[in-house]
């Protein structure tokens, strides 16, 4: 369904610290304009008043009384699977579940197999997205093969779409090629998104090294593994200058790393994903749960509180949400012989609303910022905001509403959650992507 008009909704702009009720008018897929509630047409956000705003069609207004009407959310960091695992997801499947967690957009990592490191396989995503219920932004490799022996072809993938590189799921270990990445990526302007990782030290590891893993007698992977990955990085990036991104923190020393490189005009970013600011370490020995096994691992409640900080004194830009489908035969076996990862699309909005906003960590505003402005900035992608002549990419929630999370109802083929059974608060009511609606619950 076309939306023409967005009525009576508290709309929540990235740049203010409360929401303001008002009403959106949409023409095909741009905002028309915004009208405040005691502000009209004359304030900062609202357009010129060219149309009628008049309500052609019921099927086209939608009455988002007590509701939060925000940018589009769009979500950086999410592994797609094809080509190559599409018995895990899919880029239809993969954009169905975004648009049902609230994001008009992400941003999908390119260890598919083959990976996505040349024009080609740029393209073959791009031509595959079309059509579905979200916009989707290709993510190059660092790497050929991601093997980390020689560059992809960046400029070629670049004047495809690719808007960053990595070589996520794997670090990048040679430094000189990641200084060589950092140089190349500067020459077209897109950020190089760092998995952070040494692997000399992280070895057969598979969950944090501390005192659960030598109580439970597992391998550990220890955090200064991510941390010296991340002050290699950020020194580099503080002598070339390319946006440097730093993918799922998830220690209190990788935080204090990226705030004093911040307080020093180094130009890095980073995220966290929900699972790192809501689990820790201790959940594993309850029952050995394979979806309780990620990399970089679950840490220890010191970690999660460093991580909750960062995000609310802005050392952490941007929560994403690390979507990683696995099928079901992947994840049903031994602790130490299954793959890294979850899914995240349909459950991390409401996590961050529960354990970041209903706390009081974070604003709804300040989620705005984390969930789409921020995004938005740092990729150089489309929408972000709520502008009159901007993109209609909008998400509208429902502060209010709790939810059980069911997985065997999860728009994305794979089910690997810890979140099953879990209650949460806020839940996405609509999701509009040019002004059409990807998601109504």
């Amino acid at each position: 369904m076309k939306v023409k008009l967005i009525k009576n909704g508290q709309i929540v702009f990235p740049d203010r610290d409360e929401p303001v009720e008002g009403d959106i008018y949409i023409e095909d897929d741009r905002i028309e304009r915004i009208e405040l509630k005691g502000e009209g047409k004359a304030g900062k956000k609202a357009g010129k008043a060219g149309g009628s705003g008049r309500e052609s069609a019921k099927d086209e207004v939608i009455d988002a009384s007590g509701l939060l009407v925000f940018p589009g959310f769009i979500d950086v960091h999410v592994h797609l699977r094809e080509p190559g695992r599409e018995d895990c997801e899919t880029i239809a499947s993969g954009t169905e579940a975004a648009a049902a967690g609230g994001f008009t957009a992400v941003a999908c990592m390119p260890n598919t197999t083959p990976p996505i490191d040349n024009q080609e396989s740029v393209m073959f995503v791009k031509q595959r997205a079309h059509g579905c219920k979200a916009r989707v932004y290709p993510i190059g490799a660092i790497s050929k093969g991601r093997k980390g022996k020689e560059l992809a072809e960046i400029g070629e993938m670049v004047r495809t779409g690719a808007v960053a590189i990595t070589d996520d799921g794997s670090p990048v270990n040679d430094a000189g090629m990641m200084r060589r990445a950092m140089e190349y990526a500067g020459m077209f302007g897109i950020p190089v998104i760092s998995h952070a990782e040494d692997i000399s030290l992280s070895g057969r590891g598979v969950m944090n090294e501390g005192y659960e893993s030598t109580r439970l007698g597992m391998p550990g992977i220890p955090p200064f593994s991510e941390e010296i990955c991340i002050s290699r990085d950020i020194t580099l990036c503080k002598y070339i200058g390319t946006p440097l991104h730093i993918a799922h923190v998830s220690t209190e020393g990788s935080v204090d790393l990226i705030r004093r490189a911040k307080a020093q005009g180094v130009n890095v970013t980073a995220e966290a994903t929900p699972h790192h600011f809501t689990l820790t370490d201790v959940e594993i020995g309850k029952e050995f749960n394979t979806n309780l096994k990620m990399n970089p691992p679950l840490r220890t409640q010191r970690d999660v509180d460093a991580v909750i900080e960062g995000l609310a004194d802005g050392t952490i830009d941007i929560i994403a949400s690390d979507h990683a489908p696995h099928a079901p035969e992947e994840k049903e076996v031994e602790f130490d012989q299954a793959p890294n990862g979850i899914i995240g699309l349909e459950t991390m909005v409401s996590l961050a609303g529960t354990f970041l906003v209903k706390t009081g960590k974070l604003s709804w505003n300040d989620l705005a910022r984390k969930l789409s402005a921020n995004p938005s900035r740092i990729m150089r992608l489309p929408g972000g905001d709520l502008l009159a002549g901007g993109v209609a990419d909008i998400t509208i929630l429902n502060p209010k509403s709790t939810w059980t999370v069911r997985v065997d109802k999860f728009r994305s083929i794979s089910r690997n959650s810890p979140y099953d059974g879990w209650k949460l608060n806020g839940r996405v009511k609509y999701t509009i992507v040019g002004g059409e609606v990807t998601f109504a619950d």
